[in-house]
């Protein structure tokens, strides 16, 4: 990225000396800003640019220019990078529109470009895009046609819209934001934002990075790429719009699920990549203001100190909203804030020095929360009145703070001009707000990083399989077809990979029903088998409960009844007697392999409403014991697991383990498109977790595919199967 970001030499295709257009805007924004490198514009049509020469063409440049800047009608852009590709050039910014994002003949223009840019090997930005920054004093250059050039700083801001750059510049300068590098990623034709990513990651001028995205080239490779790079700076994003529905209708719990919420796949992706992601603009900004003091929330625990009851209160509840505490304050500290404020203040937490505090007993009763050891931070609400206003105010707040440091933010909370105040609080590294909710929040952001990446560092180890018992299940299965496995041979897939299941067989007559269930014992389910039925309950193709032979055989007549009326083409293929699991709780574990993320993991609250309550989470296959711990306990159903009004808690390490056991399987077979085990039935500690009904999906085989195995994952070893315990039951689905 060097040739993009910090060039040598700079040529500007489609420099001009018209004023008002980006030709001319853009060249005159490379001087204005200082560039330290040799600039050329190019333009057939100019002897000079802004009182520099100009050359005709790229062909009598005196040097090849390391980056190209390239401002031409679309129909001419794939000749300009064939001439810079024979210069040798390597590295060029496409602001020209009329490409991909119109449509129609764009699409070929932008394909146009990607194989030349390709052929020469130059690296593009663009096309349709805003330009690129770069504020390093030895760099200095502003390659876009806003005149507006933000303060240099230590925010690298990508985005894929234009527009949205111009106002950030502009809101950046209002607020004071400092930015290192601000790129405009357009199109996309070339450099996206994994690319931009790992570039960041080694830039010294850069410590948080802002992304605004729409939508992602490659999900994967950025997932790959926020992981390694969140470990050095924060990542933090805003995502908008939404991903179109699959294709086709999914017919599972899991696909409906999962095609439902495109949305909160990419929670997952940034979850796992360890990026905060914010809900708006202004909240992204805000976070940034913390992160970019350097400052880092090692606990939940803040001190909350105010001259005003009600901001005071407002940021109580801020509090509790965001997952931080405010504890009370130990009886020492009380006792010397009684004996420094007024009679009327109170020392508890909130602490409220009341309107008559001085400039002295309010920075002491900072100090004194700042000191405690039992707290990681403070929120610091000042409301302009008597003594502490205008610079005696900001400046109470700096001393107090020292050399400290553990992290504060401030709010300057009133109805004056206190853009003085603020300033002075920022450039000595207290970030300061308009009201409190947002300074707790903004400090609530520092905490949920440092939650995320305290977190001890686990590799993947995939799980043992045995991979004769899988090659056996897909030989007669042919590779060019799509089908859903009959539910036994799905059962011997998932046995293969240590998924455990109840006893069970797949059963031609009454009478072979009969003798197996009085192996295994009573009680138990009869289900229909049929590739045709999805959902067994929904044409009466489960009964559960059976206790004897002949209530068995009654149930297999009785049922082949009902299926036949209500399901009359659906081929029928035996039916499945199953020991019946009995007590635990019911959940879902599932498999979405969607076109853009790749194989996901569903869980949620299992059983027959599952799509109603939609409790469901999701991750992107591979993922840790720690990653699966962390998506049980996202549910809202968690509690029940861990034990409610005396029950025992759930058998949590079982379910974690067919987690990890289902996300390997994803990553092994890309043929397998869907997988629905609903319910898996969680028993209580130490007794298991049973899968008790299996649909999955087979896709023809496709090495291409984009939601096939990612390159970077491990593949499980060949051994035995791991023997399922014995179990107990089934429920209905």
């Amino acid at each position: 990225m060097q040739e993009i970001f910090a060039p040598a030499s700079v040529a500007v295709i489609g420099a001009s000396n018209h004023p008002t257009s980006v030709g001319g805007m853009l060249f005159r924004n490379i001087l204005q800003a200082g560039y330290r490198g040799v600039v050329y514009p190019v333009n057939p049509s100019w002897k000079s640019v802004s009182g520099v020469r100009c050359y005709s063409s790229v062909a009598e440049l005196p040097e090849t220019p390391e980056l190209a800047v390239v401002i031409v009608p679309a129909p001419l852009v794939t000749n300009v990078m064939t001439q810079l590709g024979e210069r040798g050039t390597r590295g060029a910014v496409v602001i020209s529109a009329g490409f991909r994002e119109i449509g129609g003949v764009g699409i070929g223009r932008e394909e146009e470009l990607v194989a030349t840019s390709r052929k020469y090997d130059i690296s593009v930005v663009g096309p349709n895009c805003f330009g690129v920054i770069n504020t390093a004093p030895e760099v200095s250059l502003n390659a876009t046609f806003s005149e507006d050039l933000p303060p240099r700083g230590n925010i690298a801001f990508v985005s894929q819209s234009g527009a949205l750059c111009a106002g950030i510049l502009r809101y950046g300068i209002s607020e004071r934001i400092g930015f290192s590098r601000f790129v405009s990623v357009g199109n996309r034709a070339g450099v996206e934002e994994s690319d931009i990513l790992r570039s960041l990651a080694t830039d010294p001028q850069t410590d948080v990075v802002l992304l605004y995205i729409e939508s992602l080239a490659n999900e994967r490779r950025f997932l790959d790429a926020a992981r390694e790079v969140s470990e050095l700076k924060p990542i933090l994003v805003i995502k908008s719009g939404r991903s179109p529905e699959g294709e086709r209708a999914a017919r599972s719990h899991t696909g409906s699920l999962a095609h439902a919420a495109q949305d909160r796949l990419y929670d997952a992706l940034f979850e796992q990549a360890g990026v905060l992601r914010a809900d708006t603009i202004g909240e992204l900004f805000r976070w940034a203001k913390v992160f970019a003091t350097g400052a880092r929330l090692n606990g939940p625990r803040l001190a909350i100190l105010t001259n005003s009851g009600g901001p005071g209160i407002v940021a109580a509840d801020a509090c509790a909203r965001s997952g931080l505490s405010l504890p009370p304050l130990p009886e020492r500290t009380q006792s010397r804030l009684r004996a420094l404020l007024s009679p009327s203040a109170a020392v508890g937490n909130p602490v409220d020095t009341t309107a008559d505090a001085s400039a002295r007993q309010f920075g002491g009763a900072l100090k004194e929360l700042l000191d405690l050891t039992e707290l990681d931070g403070g929120v610091v609400i000042a409301t302009p009145v008597g003594e502490l206003q205008g610079p005696t105010l900001a400046q109470t707040i700096v001393g107090a703070r020292g050399r400290l440091k553990k992290p504060i933010v401030a709010c300057v909370f009133g109805i004056v001009d206190v853009t003085q105040e603020v300033r002075t609080l920022e450039d000595h590294g207290i970030p300061a707000f308009t009201f409190p909710e947002e300074a707790v929040v903004a400090l609530s952001s520092l905490a949920h990083y440092q939650r995320r990446h305290s977190r001890p560092p686990r590799r993947f180890h995939p799980y043992a399989v045995d991979r004769a018992a899988v090659e056996r299940v897909l030989a007669g299965i042919p590779s060019t077809e799509s089908t859903v496995l009959p539910e036994f041979a799905a059962r011997e897939l998932l046995a293969a990979y240590g998924v455990p299941f109840a006893p069970a067989a797949l059963t031609q007559s009454p009478d072979e029903a009969v003798r197996f269930a009085d192996r295994i014992g009573y009680p138990v389910v009869l289900k229909v088998a049929s590739p045709d039925i999805s959902h067994k309950t929904e044409v009466g193709g489960v009964r559960v409960g059976i206790a004897s032979g002949g209530d068995l055989r009654s149930a297999w007549e009785d049922v082949k009844t009902v299926v036949r009326s209500r399901a009359p083409n659906a081929r029928l293929e035996g039916f499945e007697v199953e020991r019946m699991v009995t007590g635990g709780k019911e959940v879902l574990v599932g498999l979405q392999r969607d076109p853009r993320f790749g194989p996901v993991i569903v869980f949620g609250l299992g059983g027959i409403y599952v799509e109603v309550l939609k409790d469901v989470t999701f991750r992107l296959a591979p993922f840790d014991e720690a990653e699966a711990e962390e998506m049980v306990a996202s549910v809202q159903a968690f509690p029940l697991l861990q034990g409610v009004r005396g029950e025992p808690p759930s058998d949590l390490t079982a379910l974690y383990n067919v987690l990890g056991r289902v996300a390997q399987l994803a990553l092994d077979l890309p043929r397998v498109q869907e997988l629905d085990l609903n319910p898996v039935i969680v028993l209580p500690e130490h007794a298991g977790a049973f899968a008790v009904d299996a649909r999955l999906v087979l896709g023809p085989s496709d090495p291409s595919s984009r939601s096939g195995l990612p390159a970077s994952a491990p593949q499980s070893e060949i051994a035995p199967p791991q023997t399922p315990s014995s179990g107990v039951r089934r429920r209905r689905r």
